[in-house]
């Protein structure tokens, strides 16, 4: 476990309940956190569709939606969406977190 974990774990915990992440997504919500460490309430939809991309790559390189973020159907770009929320709304529990240190 590393300072990325309990990142990941806020950003999932901040996902909505109807969001369904990837079975097995550790590894995809590490690439959330260092979005989250990178951008925090800064960071798009079109940045969470590539960090999934760069994830799926190595999970099924042959995904459909293996494309970039213009090219994705309205349908398939809100599936990023619930997650780029969640990483935002993740970042201010951060930013007030330690605000009151």
């Amino acid at each position: 476990m590393t300072y990325l974990d309990p990142l990941a774990d806020l950003i999932r915990a901040c996902l909505p309940p109807d969001a369904a992440p990837p079975a097995d997504a550790a590894a995809l919500f590490r690439i959330y956190a260092v979005l989250l460490e990178a951008k925090g309430e800064q960071v798009t939809d079109e940045d969470v569709h590539n960090a999934w991309s760069a994830w799926m790559q190595s999970v099924d390189d042959s995904h459909a939606a293996l494309v970039p973020f213009g090219d994705l159907s309205p349908e398939t770009r809100a599936f990023d969406s619930p997650y780029a929320e969640a990483i935002r709304e993740a970042a201010r529990q951060v930013h007030r977190s330690s605000a009151n240190l």
